[in-house]
């Protein structure tokens, strides 16, 4: 049997499942399930009693324009080499980005990783700041590169632990039935991380990005929901292990401590946020920079007002339904940061041309 065959096969039985299941909204929380599910066209492929919604699992897209702005106001007062990555590179706000510094001649320099930017400080004499951002799946490298960086290299930490976003996502009152859990941060964390969640009574599976495994996954969550069964299955056994890898979790430990911080489109998020620990402070850029950050005032973008990345990251809407869509809000010129992202729902639809009936 051939993939085409499989994932039809899949679809059936699907159906068959759901004839009697109600109306079921499930929620994906990474940005390549995202690509899988657009791309293969899986939604396509179920009845229309199931519903797939995209949450807050793109790592650019989450960061909140405040750590932004900090970001562009280090730049303007020091003298620095700034490392990120290149999505983080576009994202705009008021009319600027990483990329409007470099243009003008700043020294942002975009790297694949924080180990090409703690190169770049050891050929240097001048302080080299990187943007460290993503979830537990990044979270580890930025620890390590830590515990071994010379002392002109620097942290601005936007890194964020998943798991607490998504007790927020129900605290927020978000209907959902069941969630694919993201594949990626699963390899770090485990299926014990996840087990917090089950008091929530809603079913969860992790899955792999093999459009025969999202489809899979949504099938055993059907079963799950009309079983009223709430626990976190594991369809990416090939990667994910119960404990997951306790080494990177060790050293996330050592490096990082919690606190509450803000997401884009879910607020402030509690017990979210690393934050490098004290013994470690000399590589964090809000310690070794704290006067330059003294006089910082964020500023609203008002081009951002009709702008609903905050919706679609909560599942409430789909990017169709937001006005700027392909039109204002495109992946050249883009508005929000779902735009922006290649792992952003907004910029995957408009990739692939997702577009109204």
């Amino acid at each position: 049997m051939n993939k085409k065959e499989l994932i039809s096969k899949i679809s059936e039985k699907i159906h068959e499942e759901a004839k009697d299941a109600g109306k079921i909204k499930i929620m994906h929380l990474c940005g390549t399930h995202e690509d899988t599910i657009t791309k293969y066209n899986l939604r396509s492929l179920l009845p229309d009693n199931i519903k797939l919604l995209s949450g807050p699992g793109c790592p650019v897209c989450i960061i909140p324009d405040e750590d932004l702005q900090k970001v562009f106001h280090l730049i303007e007062k020091e003298n620095i080499i700034f490392t990120t990555f290149g999505d983080m590179a576009r994202v705009p706000h008021n009319g600027k980005s990483l990329f409007y510094y470099k243009a003008k001649g700043y020294d942002i320099r975009i790297v694949y990783s924080i180990f090409d930017a703690i190169k770049i400080a050891r050929n240097s004499s001048r302080t080299v700041v990187h943007f460290g951002i993503g979830f537990e799946t990044t979270m580890p490298s930025t620890a390590l590169a830590i515990l071994d960086a010379p002392e002109n290299f620097c942290v601005f930490s936007s890194h964020r632990y998943f798991i607490p976003a998504m007790e927020h996502l129900i605290s927020l009152g978000v209907e959902v039935n069941g969630f694919i859990n993201p594949g990626h941060v699963s390899t770090i964390t485990g299926i014990k991380a996840y087990e917090k969640i089950k008091k929530y009574g809603i079913p969860q599976i992790i899955s792999g990005f093999e459009p025969e495994d999202v489809m899979l996954s949504i099938l055993k969550l059907i079963k799950a929901i009309k079983r009223g069964d709430a626990e976190v299955f594991n369809e990416y056994t090939r990667a994910v292990t119960y404990d997951g890898n306790v080494m990177a979790q060790k050293v996330m430990d050592d490096v990082f401590s919690v606190d509450d911080w803000e997401w884009r489109g879910l607020g402030v998020v509690p017990r979210s946020g690393a934050v490098i620990k004290e013994e470690y402070s000399e590589f964090d850029v809000v310690k070794v920079f704290e006067d330059a950050f003294s006089d910082f005032v964020p500023v609203e973008d008002k081009a951002k007002k009709a702008c609903r990345c905050g919706d679609v990251l909560r599942g409430i809407i789909t990017p169709l339904d937001c006005p700027l869509f392909n039109k204002r809000c495109t992946p050249k010129d883009p508005v929000g940061a779902c735009m922006v992202s290649f792992e952003g729902t907004c910029n995957i639809w408009a990739k692939f041309g997702v577009e109204r009936n």
